[in-house]
């Protein structure tokens, strides 16, 4: 388990909550993995829920609920434990069983959804705290490996053909409408998958950040396999 991704620089690996929540992000890391092998069976919890809707969240009352086998059980035991240590840490998790996320389709040769390599972005400083418990995992890739899609000339030239207003304006329109935050991989480019059980903590854009954001994206969910997934 120690080795776990350690030969990527933009990734730390650590063994305790401890050292996830509070190493800070320093030169090329911009990813902080808490690596671990979660007992239980996450399956059963999301077979336990009806799922009328592309998304629904779990709280831990919900969890309480459900009449579980003992594996079953023990998956439980470790949502309502990560649900606590975070909230511990005044932060807000939310659990969320995924069917899909909607897709963007306003702009054919721009899409701008979770599926999109993109990178988070907030008015305060913070990170983006991830868990993937059953289901597709995300995907993260180096800074060095993307290009960001406005500056490439054919989607920038369709772009000010969508703007169409004065052209100093234009920078703001981009991120206005977060175009901005959008990615696209460079040939030969070698993304790393996240993986189940594994907790995450990834760089985002924010003023005073001390390093690049990292640049992620949601997986498309395999057909009647949801994602059980906690963010905050």
């Amino acid at each position: 388990m120690n080795n776990l991704f350690s030969c990527n620089t933009q990734i730390q690996v650590v063994s305790n909550f401890q050292d996830f929540i509070s190493i800070p992000f320093h030169g090329e890391v911009n990813a902080i993995c808490w690596a671990r092998e979660l007992e239980g069976d996450f399956a059963e919890l999301v077979q336990k829920c009806r799922l009328d809707e592309n998304m629904i969240s779990l709280e831990k009352e919900d969890l309480q609920e459900f009449n579980l086998s003992d594996q079953g059980e023990l998956a439980r035991k470790v949502l309502i434990h990560d649900l606590q240590l975070l909230t511990e840490h005044e932060l807000s998790p939310t659990l969320n069983i995924i069917k899909h996320y909607e897709r963007d389709d306003s702009f054919p040769y721009f899409p701008t959804d979770v599926y999109s390599w993109h990178v988070d972005r907030s008015p305060v400083p913070g990170s983006t705290i991830l868990c993937t418990y059953y289901g597709a995992a995300s995907d993260i890739i180096p800074n060095a490996q993307v290009e960001q899609k406005i500056l490439v000339p054919e989607i920038r030239t369709e772009l000010r053909k969508l703007y169409q207003e004065e052209e100093e304006g234009f920078e703001a329109f981009l991120v206005e409408n977060f175009f901005d935050l959008h990615y696209q991989a460079k040939p030969a480019a070698k993304a790393t998958n996240l993986g189940i059980g594994h907790m995450w903590r990834l760089a985002i854009d924010h003023p005073n950040a001390e390093v690049l954001p990292c640049i992620h994206r949601a997986p498309i969910e395999k057909d009647g396999e949801p994602r059980l997934m906690m963010i905050c």
